[in-house]
């Protein structure tokens, strides 16, 4: 009898097809397609090394991508029109491309750039402009707003979010882009500022989903030498950017939650506009800074998310404010990776319940241009030769396609158990009802791996220096 009970169990079951995609960092595999597999019925009671469990869910994912700053726009724009329209599509398209659905931009020019920095109201030394009279995003016209349509074009459900790297220098207490502080005088004409910006770019057809106050609101450049000069604000009142916190704030005020709560999120309501509001924009390392924000009621029901940077403090930040603030999302809005290893950078980021990722810088030439910022960039994910001009696209591109290709806006991220010691995985159910596993081996050593799923198992071998992408339709 038992034994007839499981050969009618085995008849019973109907495999579950899975297809994958790997990418190796010698390049011999770039997201290449792999032979068909399928789940099997359990058997034994060995764990397996990634048990996923649909049941146990975490963070819904907002979007995948890079940036669309001046250099990389600059870069695109010295395509032949073609060439340019399939670069662009390589990177947004999600059928034809590597689907980016979240692209980070610019108010203003940040440190990329091979034009001078500007901001959207520039005046002379020692004039105003409260009235915001010159007010203008011509400047965008010459080639960051045809690159923002074209993407839109190549994915109409591309989705932007800005960051300014300094206000007007007139709104500053250095009446200059290059460091200092913000005024409190002019909080209720900056917020004006970004009412200004949003509208102008809707009436351009480019809606913003969100904007962040202050790209890294910490750092103040002006006091080193002029070689390290860019645009940067600092909305701490610390004047020493080395001991940026953690501080009393509840005592000292808090320069950002004040211009959110009482200027900018009653700004963006007054005026009806649905664009979020993501705050502090900086590294783990000071959740002082985002608490004091979540903390004060008023300023926090203005806020939809907390931005982050990757570059001081570990990415459990992120679960730890989580634990405090649960209703708001956690964006990791700045960090290139590279590499495997950068792949398990993303994976980390993701499991620490960030909603979304970006990558900083996408395309620069192959001398590392246009830059007139002090901060020399490692090879981007598509480099452009300027003499031809002919584009390259390395592995990091491939790399970061096994996770924006096929991880959907809306996603669920749902349990994989814990990390492995020489790989690293995460798990997702997307809106239409596949389920995505992506694995990194960080390993010299091919290796192979079992997953579990719904008393099914599947065994997958990864490649030495390899990041591997399952998906399988649940229902």
């Amino acid at each position: 009898m038992g034994m007839l009970l499981l050969l009618l169990a085995a008849s019973a079951f109907s495999a579950v097809p899975v297809e994958s995609w790997v990418s190796t960092q010698d390049g011999r595999q770039l997201l290449s397609p792999q032979a068909a597999l399928n789940f099997k019925p359990s058997s034994g009671t060995t764990p397996a090394d990634i048990p996923i469990d649909e049941s146990k869910t975490y963070q819904r994912i907002l979007g995948l991508g890079s940036s669309f700053e001046h250099s990389t726009c600059f870069n695109l724009s010295r395509l032949e029109p073609g060439a340019r329209a399939e670069a662009v599509e390589k990177l947004v398209s999600p059928s034809t491309g590597i689907g980016m659905n979240l692209m980070r931009v610019c108010i203003g020019t940040p440190d990329f750039t091979g034009e001078p920095w500007y901001t959207y109201d520039d005046m002379p030394a020692g004039e105003k402009d409260e009235a915001l009279a010159h007010f203008s995003i011509e400047k965008d016209r010459a080639y960051i707003l045809p690159l923002l349509k074209l993407a839109l074009e190549k994915n109409p459900e591309l989705l932007f979010f800005a960051s300014p790297w300094s206000p007007p220098g007139w709104m500053k207490t250095c009446d200059d882009m290059i460091g200092g502080h913000m005024d409190p005088k002019y909080y209720a004409v900056y917020a004006a500022y970004f009412v200004k910006f949003v509208e102008a770019y809707r009436a351009e057809d480019i809606p913003i989903y969100a904007v962040t106050v202050q790209n890294e609101p910490g750092v103040n450049k002006r006091d080193d030498e002029r070689s390290w000069w860019y645009p940067s604000c600092q909305w701490s009142i610390i004047e020493d950017e080395d001991t940026w916190g953690p501080v009393p704030y509840d005592v000292m005020g808090h320069n950002e939650r004040d211009f959110i709560r009482d200027h900018l999120g009653p700004s963006f309501a007054k005026n009806e506009l649905r664009t979020k509001i993501w705050c502090y924009d900086h590294n783990f390392s000071n959740l002082w800074y985002p608490r004091a924000i979540l903390s004060d009621p008023k300023a926090a029901s203005y806020v939809e998310g907390v931005a982050f940077h990757p570059y001081a403090g570990p990415s459990s930040a992120m679960t730890a404010l989580h634990a405090e603030f649960p209703d708001k999302d956690l964006h990791m809005t700045e960090g290139s990776v590279y590499g495997v290893r950068g792949a398990t950078k993303i994976i980390e980021h993701l499991r620490n319940w960030a909603c979304s990722y970006n990558a900083w810088v996408t395309m620069l030439d192959t001398n590392g241009k246009p830059n007139n910022g002090p901060f020399e960039a490692t090879r981007t994910m598509v480099t452009i030769d300027p003499k031809e001009p002919k584009l390259e696209w390395h592995f990091d591109y491939y790399m970061c396609g096994q996770f924006m290709k096929f991880i959907q806006r809306g996603a669920i991220r749902v349990d994989s158990g814990d990390q492995g010691k020489d790989f690293a995985h995460i798990a997702f159910k997307n809106p239409d009802g596949t389920v995505v596993v992506v694995i990194a081996n960080r390993s010299d050593a091919g290796r192979n791996a079992v997953l579990s799923w719904q008393n099914q198992r599947l065994k997958v071998k990864l490649p030495s220096q390899s990041v591997a992408t399952y998906r399988w339709r649940a229902n």
